[in-house]
């Protein structure tokens, strides 16, 4: 793609939403799981905290009033054997594990009722507690504490979970039920002793009605904030989504027909053609041109025209598939189609029909419309739909007249293209150096076959592509304009040869050069041929300036005016192609001309019955009531010669005399 405009809508195609969903999901997810920790670091603390206040009641309860104060309790040699039990033992001793220990004893953990010597003994304690880690047991009817990797303990919430509800439930007829506790749990606790036993009592996990409200209240402020983020989230997806679905609609839309435009058609041409599942299906891609549409303007409106177009749009869509063919407004007439095809007459069949449809989109006239085709190949990896296009459009180009018509691309367009490319890179620097070589051809008397005159004609010696005739490069300097820069080089290289021949004293003859229809737009054209003559000190009648017959149906009042400027500074004016398909005798009436050439399909292909004999003889007549010289192109045979001769043709010019020279040649004529 060429412009700026479909290098950002490439850019805007690899650009996904999909990751804007992942990064916003992935916010949401950490913010999520950013709550949940909180929530999880506040359970798992209150039970901590809870453990660790039960472990420094009971060491002190033990330490104060000896292990006979306990209800349930096991004491346990250094072998791990039980020595002394009390109460129900519904430890399991096998499942135990270390909970780390951390900072002093909590003094508002400890019971009012403490006295003053426990206070002291609370160092004590500290000291042997920080200096430990806690053992814990799970009891065998509430197993809520598992053990991790590591081996240390952990709290199962789930089964506190349980435990919660059917506590809640048990408590549910009490009077006094919020000023009870919710849930009592026992796990064992184990106490080292001095002597190398090991005191395992049982303890008990209390959460109370203002924890758990506590709780409660955390894990909703969790559930909300994460349900209006994920709530938000979605909004905010939706309303991206169709924020993006209405650009694309306004991205995609043409503002003429309010169809699709040109983006919407590259890609999703170019999705359809490199799709796997349509590997083996034939496709073509249009170039439909509405021809009257700027002329249906000019008589009616643009409002009108554009309201034609949208019936144009409308009836080309009829003629489509909607799930594998499309169509677009590319810009002013221009649609844009890919058609999918089995074979070429079929795919011209439904293009003429589509032709026929189009031509009566109005019952008050008949348009008429031309299509260029270009048939995609199979190997589709590296498609250029704007490549493809643009064969469409140069196969639309070949299209000449004014009905409806359809042209397919080939190869031989894609060589002509790259010739026209090659002349277009090439023409400057070969006009440098020279590359351009002047051939004459004489013109001869056709009574007494004496030399009397030449024209000078351009050949291309390259030397890249050899010998290059007129026909294929100069059609090509007539469209870009280069051929004005060619008549001057002619021009100057024909003074120069002249003046050569005068200083040698060789039997010069008039040289007629041509010059391009382009230059009469120049109002100084007059002068800047007789500057670039005079440069050489060449006689002006030495040099005769060739129009062609086209010429004279541009800017007539221009025309006649440099032809008179030229007359006055003495040089000869003829014109050229007489008859090829423009003649007009207003032309012969109006302009002060010197030369009347007679052009080669006057004498070529005659019909047996002496036609063009007769036209012939009348142009030669006429001339001469006009005062004007005659010479008759591409002469071949004698008996035109001689027809010629007795009609009083002056000069003949072609290939039964002589074909274009070289000047060394030509010079070899002039002797």
């Amino acid at each position: 793609m060429g412009n700026i405009k479909e290098v950002k809508f490439r850019e805007i195609k690899r650009s996904h939403i999909g990751r804007s969903i992942a990064g916003l999901l992935f916010l949401g997810i950490i913010l999520f799981l950013a709550f949940a920790s909180i929530f999880g670091v506040f359970a798992f603390y209150t039970v901590d905290s809870k453990i660790r206040d039960e472990y420094q009641k009971i060491s002190i309860k033990v330490q104060r009033d000896g292990k006979s104060s306990l209800t349930d309790y096991l004491l346990i040699d250094s072998d791990g054997n039980i020595i002394e039990e009390k109460g129900n033992n519904t430890c399991d001793l096998k499942s135990g594990g270390n909970m780390e220990f951390i900072g002093p004893v909590d003094d508002e953990a400890l019971p009012e009722h403490i006295d003053e010597k426990i206070k002291q003994m609370e160092p004590v304690f500290s000291e042997i507690a920080e200096e430990m880690a806690i053992t814990v047991y799970p009891d065998t009817r509430f197993p809520i504490f598992t053990r991790d990797w590591d081996g240390d303990f952990m709290v199962d919430l789930w089964k506190i979970k349980d435990v919660l509800i059917a506590s809640v439930d048990r408590n549910r007829g009490k009077t006094e039920f919020y000023k009870t506790d919710l849930l009592r749990l026992p796990y064992w606790l184990e106490l080292p002793q001095s002597d190398g036993t090991r005191l395992v009592c049982r303890a008990d996990f209390v959460l109370y009605l203002r924890e758990l409200a506590v709780i409660i209240a955390l894990a909703a402020i969790v559930a909300v904030v994460s349900i209006i983020l994920c709530v938000y989230l979605v909004i905010f997806l939706i309303r991206n989504l169709r924020q993006r679905k209405k650009m694309r609609e306004v991205f995609f839309m043409d503002e003429v027909t309010g169809k699709h435009n040109w983006m919407w058609f590259l890609q999703n041409a170019e999705s359809i053609l490199k799709n796997r599942r349509n590997r083996g299906d034939k496709y073509a891609v249009l170039d439909i041109v509405f021809v009257n549409y700027r002329n249906f303007c000019v008589c009616h409106s643009v409002k009108e025209g554009e309201e034609m177009l949208c019936r144009v749009y409308e009836t080309i869509e009829k003629h489509l598939d909607e799930k594998h063919e499309l169509c677009a407004h590319h810009s002013a007439a221009h649609f844009a189609a890919m058609m999918q095809y089995e074979d070429r007459d079929i795919l011209e069949g439904r293009i003429r029909d589509m032709i026929a449809d189009l031509e009566k989109v109005n019952s008050d006239h008949k348009f008429n419309f031309w299509v260029g085709v270009d048939r995609i190949g199979k190997d589709r990896r590296d498609i250029d739909i704007e490549r493809e296009y643009n064969n469409a459009g140069a196969a639309r180009a070949t299209i000449t007249g004014e009905d409806s018509a359809i042209a397919f691309f080939d190869e031989k367009m894609v060589e002509e293209q790259k010739w026209i490319d090659t002349v277009n890179e090439s023409q400057q620097k070969a006009l440098e150096n020279e590359e351009f070589l002047v051939y004459y051809q004489p013109k001869y008397d056709p009574r007494s076959e004496k030399l009397v005159g030449a024209e000078a004609l351009i050949r291309w010696k390259s030397p890249v592509h050899g010998m290059v005739s007129p026909g294929r490069f100069i059609p090509q300097f007539e469209k870009n304009g280069f051929i004005t820069k060619i008549d001057h080089y002619m021009l100057d290289h024909v003074a120069a040869d002249q003046r050569k021949w005068l200083d040698a004293q060789k039997a010069c003859v008039p040289v007629s050069v041509n010059v391009s229809r382009a230059h009469f737009i120049e109002e100084d054209l007059a002068e800047q041929i007789r500057d670039i003559v005079d440069k050489y000190s060449v006689p002006h009648d030495y040099i005769e300036i060739e129009l062609t017959e086209s010429a004279f149906f541009d800017d007539k009042n221009a025309l006649i005016s440099t032809i008179k400027k030229l007359k006055g500074y003495g040089f000869k004016v003829s014109m050229d192609d007489f008859g090829s398909g423009y003649s007009s005798l207003n032309s012969l009436k109006e302009m002060p001309l010197d030369v009347l050439k007679l052009d080669a399909e006057f004498f070529r292909n005659d019909d047996g019955e002496g036609r063009g004999q007769i036209v012939v003889s009348e142009a030669i007549s006429l001339a001469k009531k006009l005062n004007m010289h005659t010479v008759a192109e591409g002469v071949e045979e004698k008996e035109q010669v001689d027809f010629l001769a007795r009609e009083g043709c002056d000069m003949i010019q072609g290939y039964y005399f002589s074909k274009p020279l070289p000047k060394e040649e030509f010079e070899e004529k002039m002797q």
